[in-house]
């Protein structure tokens, strides 16, 4: 199968390439501005485009002629947690326009399967269920600071199945890449114990590898009708349960811990919703309808085996 992955070079992308092209597909990588040298050399052709560019993602689509695109598309280097709408705004771009742009070009040109990357976790509703499916939908209320980018997931979730695609909710990455991996943000601020525990930690937080995130992409390509999916690990947990099994894993001090209404103030009402409300997710419905199980059932085991 001929894939056009579009965000070739992010988290996801730069794990994703390479293992369709073990499979024996044949990849083309869309890709911003960053150097993508390393995928070209296992045999991907690369196109740069912006992907806010109606007329360049058609041209680069209707060129290309793929039979599936995937739609990994962000711009999470540099976002803030304090500023949080302000911080993913070029990512809330591509989840709308971006998202447009693709699916215009696919049916354009007759693309017939496409694949598109959202995300679940702090998006749950904190007053629902501890861990919450794909029928439990989004929270009705996000806090005002995640607005913008909560209106940006819920478009994508709504225009990409509405066109026949299928959205694969990912839960919070680890792994290579990601700002869980060795030498990264949240490793150095776990060593250095700027990363407490807010009020009780009882904010609940599903994670996935980035490889397993790949894997789940490939499985969706197989999967012809429209629908949403978490791919999350199987064990979602609460801040005070995985953050002081990591910080032992590191090396590190246990987390101190500080009462919410402090966190709030340095932090910022984002960091302290997702430390002390948020809702994890399950995956039940991805391993039923897309036959995907993730390597790392459990955050446990990837912290230790699989950051790096």
């Amino acid at each position: 199968m001929k894939v056009l992955v579009a965000g070739a070079t992010g988290v996801v992308g730069r794990r994703l390439v390479p293992m369709l092209l073990e499979q024996g597909h044949q990849v083309v990588g869309m890709i911003r501005s960053s150097r993508a040298d390393d995928l070209a050399a296992l045999g991907a052709e690369i196109v740069s485009v912006d992907a806010l560019d109606a007329s360049a993602v058609l041209e680069a689509v209707r060129k290309a002629e793929p039979e599936a695109i995937v739609h990994q598309l962000t711009a999470l280097s540099g976002a803030s947690m304090r500023n949080f709408d302000r911080g993913f705004a070029r990512t809330n771009e591509l989840r709308t326009t971006g998202t447009d742009n693709l699916l215009a070009a696919a049916k354009a040109v007759g693309v017939g399967r496409f694949v598109a990357q959202s995300y679940t976790n702090w998006t749950n509703d904190p007053n629902g269920p501890a861990v919450q499916d794909e029928t439990a939908g989004l929270d009705p209320n996000p806090i005002p600071t995640q607005r913008q980018t909560l209106a940006g997931i819920a478009y994508l979730e709504r225009v990409v199945p509405e066109a026949g695609g299928v959205v694969l909710r990912y839960g919070n990455f680890y792994g290579p890449g990601t700002h869980f991996s060795p030498g990264a943000e949240y490793e150095k601020l776990i060593r250095s114990g700027g990363f407490p525990i807010i009020g009780g930690g009882t904010g609940i937080w599903s994670f996935i590898h980035v490889d397993d995130a790949a894997t789940a992409a490939i499985a969706a390509l197989d999967h012809r009708a429209p629908g949403i999916y978490n791919v999350v690990d199987d064990e979602p947990a609460p801040v005070a349960e995985w953050l002081p099994e990591l910080a032992r894993e590191l090396g590190a001090k246990p987390p101190r811990r500080v009462p919410t209404w402090l966190g709030r103030l340095l932090a910022g009402p984002a960091v302290a919703h997702l430390s002390t409300r948020v809702r994890g997710s399950s995956n039940a419905k991805a391993k039923a309808e897309l036959g995907w199980t993730p390597r790392y059932a459990s955050w446990r085991d990837g912290f230790r085996h699989g950051r790096g």
